[in-house]
C-alpha cells in the first residue's frame, strides 16, 4: 500500500484505468474501418472540417486546402485518409488525428458497438475517492470529446460523473513538464496537491519535474518500465491510499 497526501488525482486512461489491448485491438481498428466511409459521407460537416483543418496544421500546412494541394475532392479525401492511416499506424499523438478518431468513436459508442474497458478496481475506487472529497480529472492523448464518450459508455456503466475535468494534447504533450504546469494553473491547484497516475515513465518524469506527486501503474499488458525509474508503483487502485489534504 502506498500513501500519498493530495487533494486532486490526475489520471491517464490507456494502461491506467483501461487496458492497452482494448485501445489497440478494438478502438483503433474500429476508427480505421470507419475512416474512409465517414470522410465520403460527412466531408462537409462543420465538426469534421474543423478537425481536418487541425490535421493539416499538425502536418505543417496552413490549411486543409494547402495540405491537399488539389481541387479534386476524391484526391483530397484520399490524401487525408492515407495520412491519417499512417498516423494511426505509427501511434502518433497528433491533436487532429485524435479529434477525428473521437468523431468516429462517437457513433460506435452511441450505437452500442463499442463499450469501453475499465479494470474492475476502477469504478469502486473512483467512487471512494470522490466520497473522500478528492477532485478527479483525466489527462489523455485522446481528445476531450473521446474521453467523455469513453467514460460515459464503459462495461461498468456511466463513470463520467466522477470527473470534474478533462485535458488532452491541446494543453501540451504529456511528456513535457509545462503541460502539467498548465493543468495546475487551469485547475487552480498547487502542484504538490496533485498526484498523477500513469503507466508511462516519461510522462511521470515530466509531471514530477512540474512538482506533482507521481505513481506508476503496472497493469496486465503494459510495457515493462525501465529499472530504477524512481516512481512508486501500484498494480491496482486499491493499493493507493490518497490522504485528502485540505486547502491545497
Amino acid at each position: 500500500m502506498i500513501s500519498i497526501h493530495a487533494s486532486r488525482i490526475l489520471l491517464d486512461i490507456e494502461g491506467t484505468t483501461s487496458s492497452v489491448s482494448y485501445v489497440f485491438d478494438v478502438m483503433f481498428p474500429y476508427a480505421r474501418r470507419r475512416l474512409r466511409p465517414y470522410l465520403r459521407e460527412h466531408w462537409n460537416d462543420a465538426e469534421l472540417q474543423a478537425a481536418l483543418e487541425q490535421v493539416a496544421r499538425d502536418a505543417g500546412a496552413d490549411s486543409l486546402a494547402r495540405f491537399c494541394e488539389s481541387s479534386d475532392l476524391p484526391d483530397c479525401q484520399e490524401r487525408v485518409a492515407s495520412h491519417l492511416e499512417t498516423l494511426m499506424d505509427d501511434d502518433v499523438k497528433a491533436t487532429g488525428l485524435k479529434e477525428v478518431q473521437g468523431i468516429l468513436w462517437r457513433r460506435g459508442f452511441f450505437e452500442g458497438e463499442l463499450r469501453a474497458h475499465v479494470f474492475p478496481d476502477v469504478p469502486p475506487m473512483l467512487q471512494a475517492w470522490r466520497r473522500a472529497g478528492l477532485d478527479l480529472r483525466i489527462y489523455s492523448s485522446g481528445s476531450v470529446a473521446a474521453q467523455k464518450l469513453f467514460f460515459a459508455h464503459t462495461i461498468a456503466g456511466d463513470l463520467l460523473e466522477y470527473f470534474t475535468g478533462h485535458y488532452d494534447t491541446r494543453i501540451g504533450s504529456k511528456r513535457e513538464s509545462v503541460s502539467y504546469q498548465r493543468i495546475c494553473e487551469d485547475w487552480q491547484a498547487l502542484p504538490p496537491s496533485v498526484v498523477f497516475l500513469s503507466d508511462v515513465v516519461a510522462e511521470l518524469d515530466a509531471a514530477r519535474a512540474a512538482g506533482l506527486s507521481t505513481v506508476l501503474v503496472r497493469r496486465p499488458g503494459n510495457a515493462d518500465p525501465p529499472p530504477d525509474h524512481g516512481h512508486p508503483e501500484i498494480s491496482t487502485f486499491h493499493d493507493l491510499d490518497v490522504i485528502p489534504t485540505p486547502g491545497a
